[in-house]
């Protein structure tokens, strides 16, 4: 495995083990995941102010990179090139977490985070979540205003043919996953809504920009 887009030419990251990684829980966790900076690469996990986030595999922020080989600008668009290196590095527009091993995994599009009290929830981590619950089909998580925390998360969710779907059965699956410590307290949400079907895209992704207009407004 290994992590990359265009900007990166197209290699940032590989998953290749460390010397000493055990088989076991360790081996399944690095090979998963979006690896180890390749070679000439720095990446680190920022804030919003560019400040270097913990490598707890908890914290997330944005990616950014840099390496000799990677793009420096786009032609014909000064904007969205100063946009990309801003502080001087490559902002890749993914959220991600550094664990203690140094293996970088990737939770979120920076476009789809929720950004809640000052914290980040991956809305692709609750999902991933939430669509191993019994009576679940399918499920969207997005971020929703709030007066109090800024934004926080707002679960749709479609029940399995034949299934009924208890939204606060949904909440109290995640609630014991926060008690388990899998996700922070904070990313339990209020609001679970039971809709028909979610907006998909043309090659049939959630559509989560035509979710957010129906239902974050």
């Amino acid at each position: 495995a290994g992590y990359g887009m265009s900007e990166t030419c197209p290699v940032l990251s590989l998953a290749q083990l460390k010397p000493g990684i055990a088989l076991g829980e360790a081996e399944v966790r690095a090979r998963t995941s979006a690896g180890l900076p390749a070679v000439l690469a720095q990446i680190r996990v920022v804030d919003e102010d560019m400040h270097d986030l913990p490598h707890d595999g908890v914290h997330s922020g944005e990616v950014v990179a840099r390496a000799p080989y990677l793009t420096q600008s786009y032609v014909g668009n000064a904007d969205a090139s100063a946009a990309l290196w801003r502080g001087g590095w490559l902002h890749t527009g993914d959220i991600g977490v550094i664990g203690e091993d140094g293996y970088l995994r990737i939770t979120d599009r920076a476009k789809d985070v929720i950004k809640t009290g000052g914290e980040w929830v991956s809305s692709l981590d609750l999902e991933d979540l939430i669509s191993r619950h019994p009576d679940v089909g399918e499920v969207a998580v997005i971020g929703v205003p709030d007066a109090k925390w800024g934004e926080r998360p707002l679960v749709l969710v479609v029940a399995k043919p034949g299934r009924a779907l208890d939204p606060e059965s949904v909440r109290q699956f995640l609630a014991e996953e926060a008690e388990r410590g899998v996700i922070p307290r904070y990313a339990v949400p209020e609001r679970i809504v039971v809709v028909e079907s979610l907006d998909k895209t043309s090659v049939g992704k959630l559509d989560k920009k035509r979710l957010r207009a129906r239902f974050a407004g």
